[in-house]
């Protein structure tokens, strides 16, 4: 797996790299064989060369992060730890964001120990909370870095006047935003500002919550606690009009002898050395997949045809529901 450099600070990461989300929470049902294949997961992720795990309080809550230090136990030095604050929770339950500089300290110490690791290697706000000056969240965040609990930040979800302000006081060195063939909302603004800038990007949901690899099904057939049950992509004449895009890049992926997720991830891998996409997974034979996807590489026809069949106004229906959306910096 080749590696990548996220900001100018020094954070080199593996090309691609892993998703904890699903694995606790959003996703499915959960229970102990889960966490065991989960397990098992991160540890085949290391074996092949992927380095980047991402993870926050608020899955799960706090689920999550456990289980990724119950992983990485005897393996830290192998791996690069990205975990993120800004939501409140209380009861086992996130009831709104709080990026309060005391509140980011806190969180800092309780995610150390989740973790069970010394050092947070990125620590990203989670979402903007526009009642705390960015600047006083980036000053806190550089606190910790001066403290030795953090090495490095990130922000996510973040529009360009905050990146821009969070900068001039401490060096941002990623930004985690949605970003794949069929969601670039950030390309017309914020991407161009991240490379003036040097800041990496770190795309989530890269495969379209799992849409672009054509094996998923409608949204009510999901339980509710599932994310998909609710995603507007995945609803009624969306899903349909969704799934022909679908067909058209398997067309593609046969072409190149790939599947259409791994064409779905070398696109976003071919939008530049600065990218670094982390499918969510936690299923081995996925995650092998989607490893292969760092060796295909796709013509500048290919690209080319990607881009127009997946242009914004091919995609039906919004990444979000109008909830979803209130938390989006942009």
């Amino acid at each position: 797996m080749q590696q990548r450099k996220l900001g100018r600070e020094g954070l080199t990461v593996s090309a691609l790299g892993l998703g904890c989300m699903g694995m606790s929470w959003a996703y499915g049902a959960y229970g102990d064989a889960a966490e065991a294949d989960s397990i098992a997961t991160i540890h085949r992720a290391l074996e092949l060369g992927v380095d980047f795990f991402d993870t926050a309080e608020v899955y799960g809550p706090f689920a999550n992060e456990m289980l990724l230090g119950k992983a990485l136990k005897g393996r830290r030095e192998r791996a690069v730890v990205a975990t993120k604050f800004g939501f409140k929770i209380e009861n086992n339950a996130n009831i709104g964001l709080d990026s309060r500089p005391e509140r980011i300290k806190r969180v800092a110490d309780e995610s150390l120990k989740r973790l069970g690791i010394d050092v947070i290697d990125l620590f990203y706000q989670h979402r903007v909370d526009k009642t705390v000056p960015i600047e006083d969240v980036a000053g806190a965040v550089g606190d910790l870095v001066k403290a030795g609990k953090v090495r490095y930040f990130g922000l996510s979800e973040a529009g360009v006047d905050t990146i821009r302000r969070a900068h001039k006081v401490h060096p941002v060195s990623a930004l985690q935003s949605e970003f794949s063939l069929w969601e670039r909302n950030i390309t017309a603004d914020v991407l161009p500002a991240l490379r003036e800038l040097g800041i990496g990007l770190v795309p989530y949901a890269p495969l379209g919550r799992g849409f672009l690899t054509g094996q998923v099904t409608r949204g009510d057939t999901y339980q509710e606690k599932d994310f998909r049950f609710v995603d507007p992509r995945y609803q009624g004449d969306n899903f349909d009009r969704n799934m022909a895009l679908v067909a058209a890049v398997r067309a593609i992926a046969e072409r190149c002898g790939a599947t259409a997720g791994q064409v779905a991830l070398a696109w976003a891998l071919a939008q530049g050395d600065d990218v670094v996409p982390i499918p969510g997974t936690k299923r081995r034979s996925y995650l092998e997949e989607n490893c292969k996807a760092a060796d295909l590489k796709l013509s500048s026809d290919d690209l080319a045809e990607l881009d127009r069949i997946a242009a914004p106004d091919k995609i039906a229906g919004p990444r979000y529901t109008p909830k979803g959306y209130a938390t989006i910096d942009r």
